[in-house]
This record gives structure tokens, C-alpha cells and sequence, in this order.
């Protein structure tokens, strides 16, 4: 894919940047402290960078849908501009048998709030990918099986990359690396579905590189 780096705020901003994290339960680490999870590790090692990042903001709770986040969005209004938005949703679309279509359709409407919620800056929009739950010992008990979890998944993904590519959205794939050691016990919370903090750990490096920054623009960064 193109690299492109991660997003550049005006040199005057002086402000502490904010951070909209959109999503399910991915997004708010189940069953881990709020830290683990990953938005919030991204956001501890920009500041490590030297970025002055305000405390992260999210609109996401564990079983929500495409629909549940478009309704929380409205009720909850997020005031804009982030400099950064991150969006990661589709899971529970997927594991509920919700049509493509529809899913399309809805994920199409959160792209539109995502940029609008990142001042109209598409570059300041960040959309990562839904992991295979497939692979995890929580799905051994479901009847459709790994090798049909793997591709709804891989369909659902296919849909919010299209989207992305059409809008000119970062899309952040991280489901290959759910997938190499999405079963090791270490990379799993306690539930032996969800992620654990060291698996969230191993997304921020993908984003990092994948946005070909080692580090944060000194423009976001502030003071040098």
C-alpha cells in the first residue's frame, strides 16, 4: 500500500491535540485496563515523541454494531476538530450475520462522521481493520467454524477498504497479525477472545510503520 505519513497540524498550534477513538470492543480493550488498549498505547507513544496529546476521547462500548456507533455518534456529538480520528467496527456486524450491504451502507456514513469529526482533513482519519476472532480458542465452541469466521471477515474488510480507498482514508491492516499468533495464550485476555495487551502493543507497531513515521511530525509533536 502507500505509505503516508501520520497527520501534520499547523506549526502555531500550541493546544494539547486531540484523539477520537471510534469503535467496539477492540477499541476499549475488554477485559483489560483502559490503558492496554490500543488507542490508548498509540497515544502514549506519540506523547513519548513529544506530542502534547489531551487525554483520549472514545465513543465505543464492547458489543456494538455499525448502527449502535452511528447512534452513539449522534447522541454523543463529538465536538470537532481532532487532529486525530480513529475508526475500527464491523466485528459484531460480522458475528451477528448482518448483511453486507447494510454494512456497507452504515460504515459509508461513519467515514463521513469520522472526517467531518477530524475538521473536513481526511489525512487526520485513521481506519484499522477487524481482527480474526476465528483463530482464538473462544471460537473452537462456534459452529461455523475458523475457515468461514476468517472469510466474513475478510469480506467485512473488504468492504471498509474499498470505502477508505474510494475516500482517500488510511485503512490499517491488522487482521494478518491477529491471525499469526491470534491463539497464543499471551496475546489473549483472559476471556480467550479478545485481544490482550500485548497483541494491542503489536497493532501500534503496524500503525507506525504502515503510516511510515518512526516518530510524530514535529509539526504535531510541538516544540522543535
Amino acid at each position: 500500500m502507500t505509505e503516508t505519513a501520520l497527520p501534520k497540524l499547523p506549526e502555531t498550534s500550541t493546544a494539547a491535540l486531540r484523539f477520537l477513538a471510534l469503535g467496539d470492543s477492540y477499541t476499549v480493550a475488554e477485559g483489560l485496563p483502559a490503558s492496554a488498549s490500543w488507542p490508548q498505547q498509540l497515544a502514549q507513544a506519540l506523547r513519548s515523541d513529544g506530542a502534547n496529546l489531551a487525554a483520549v476521547e472514545m465513543v465505543a462500548a464492547t458489543g456494538w454494531t455499525a448502527a449502535d456507533l452511528l447512534a452513539a455518534i449522534s447522541a454523543s456529538k463529538p465536538r470537532p476538530p481532532f487532529a486525530l480520528v480513529s475508526l475500527q467496527i464491523g466485528v459484531n456486524d460480522q458475528y451477528r450475520g448482518h448483511d453486507l450491504r447494510r454494512y456497507r451502507k452504515q460504515f459509508a456514513e461513519l467515514l463521513l462522521h469520522a472526517v467531518a469529526l477530524a475538521g473536513r482533513d481526511k489525512s487526520q482519519v485513521l481506519v484499522l481493520s477487524i481482527p480474526d476472532w476465528g483463530v482464538t480458542p473462544f471460537a473452537a465452541n462456534d459452529a461455523r467454524g475458523a475457515r468461514r469466521i476468517g472469510r466474513e471477515i475478510d469480506a467485512f474488510n473488504a468492504e471498509a477498504k474499498a470505502l477508505c480507498q474510494k475516500s482517500g482514508v488510511r485503512f490499517i491492516d491488522i487482521t494478518e497479525s491477529s491471525r499469526e499468533r491470534g491463539g497464543d495464550a499471551d496475546l489473549l485476555a483472559a476471556d480467550g477472545l479478545h485481544p490482550s495487551a500485548a497483541m494491542y502493543a503489536r497493532w501500534v507497531q503496524i500503525i507506525r510503520q504502515q503510516t511510515a513515521a518512526p516518530h510524530l511530525p514535529t509539526a504535531l509533536a510541538g516544540g522543535h
